[in-house]
């Protein structure tokens, strides 16, 4: 927060045009090796969701709501953690780690289309999951290709209103002076700390924001999966193999592990009181859900999924013969 001769200072400074990144300079003798390992990481972010995205097309049995939606997600991946890596690359083999002013507005822009644009996604998978499991009978009727795609388009739409209104909201308000970035990326929290003016109100519209665009899709993913849950419990008291029992508990225990990383990590991160916000301490739990979690999802669907599996070697064996 600025005190009131940093205010009364304000119209003497001039505005600020680039930002200063502080990333990781408190280890800057591992930057090195957080440059390896984040680039291998991102790789096999990049391989293993397009590895999905290449064997669900491919594959016309896997031509379903649920891989369609499994398709975006991995789409998503890529673009998300993509918004991220390549700059903090750069930056970790640069002695100046700057980005402009207007690249920093693009970055955020981005970072918020692609986040908010996955929690309206997983919402829709796990309802996906919920029609499929428990109205089964219904659900090619309900979940038809128009419907599949109206869902879709949606949360892409959605996603891209709230980046715009968050993008627009914090980028309007006046910088002068202070540029240096706490973070390693743009985002919402770090760059609001170097704002010329009281940002109390701004504070509390983006937190009440995040609280609706965060929240209210979990409680849709866990009124939806309790309904699942509670279906499954009864078809297992009808199900007497164990191989009849794995496969109703594997048919959305996939989706229910990406929610969790994905929404236990922000949630962690957004949706607690400003006061217990400690950046130092939070650039481990944005590495974690930026940089970690796009690489795991490619290994949770496919290491319990068999169709996904099956796909795969067909493809491969495809590509060995020809």
């Amino acid at each position: 927060m600025w005190s009131q001769q940093d205010r009364a200072m304000e119209e003497n400074l001039t505005a600020v045009t680039e930002f200063i990144f502080l990333g990781f300079s408190d280890l800057q003798h591992l930057q090195p090796l957080l440059f390896v390992l984040i680039f291998l990481i991102y790789l096999f972010t990049l391989i293993g969701n397009g590895l999905i995205i290449a064997v669900t097309v491919a594959d016309l049995a896997l031509h379903t709501p649920m891989y369609f939606f499994l398709r975006n997600l991995s789409v998503l991946e890529i673009c998300y953690t993509s918004v991220v890596v390549p700059k903090t690359l750069t930056n970790l083999l640069s002695e100046k780690q700057a980005i402009s002013f207007l690249g920093c507005a693009v970055q955020m822009y981005f970072y918020l289309f692609f986040g908010s644009t996955e929690c309206g996604l997983l919402t829709v998978m796990s309802y996906d999951r919920y029609i499929a499991i428990c109205n089964p009978m219904r659900y090619s009727l309900i979940m038809s290709r128009k419907v599949t795609l109206s869902l879709a388009a949606m949360v892409w739409i959605v996603g891209k209103l709230v980046a715009c209104e968050q993008t627009a909201t914090i980028f309007m308000l006046p910088f002068h002076g202070l540029n240096k970035i706490n973070h390693f990326f743009c985002d919402v929290l770090p760059v609001l700390r170097l704002v010329s003016t009281d940002t109390s109100l701004i504070n509390a519209i983006l937190s009440f924001l995040t609280m609706v665009f965060t929240i209210v899709p979990l409680i849709l993913i866990i009124t939806s999966y309790a309904s699942i849950i509670c279906t499954i419990l009864k078809m297992i008291l009808k199900i007497h193999s164990p191989e009849g029992r794995s496969k109703a508990f594997s048919t959305c225990v996939s989706h229910l592990t990406a929610v969790l990383l994905y929404y236990g990590s922000s949630i962690f991160t957004y949706v607690r009181p400003l006061s217990s916000y400690s950046l130092n301490n939070d650039k481990l739990i944005s590495l974690l859900y930026n940089i970690i979690t796009p690489m795991l999802n490619p290994l949770i669907y496919t290491l319990r999924n068999k169709d996904v599996k099956r796909a795969m070697k067909k493809v491969l064996v495809r590509k060995m013969l020809f």
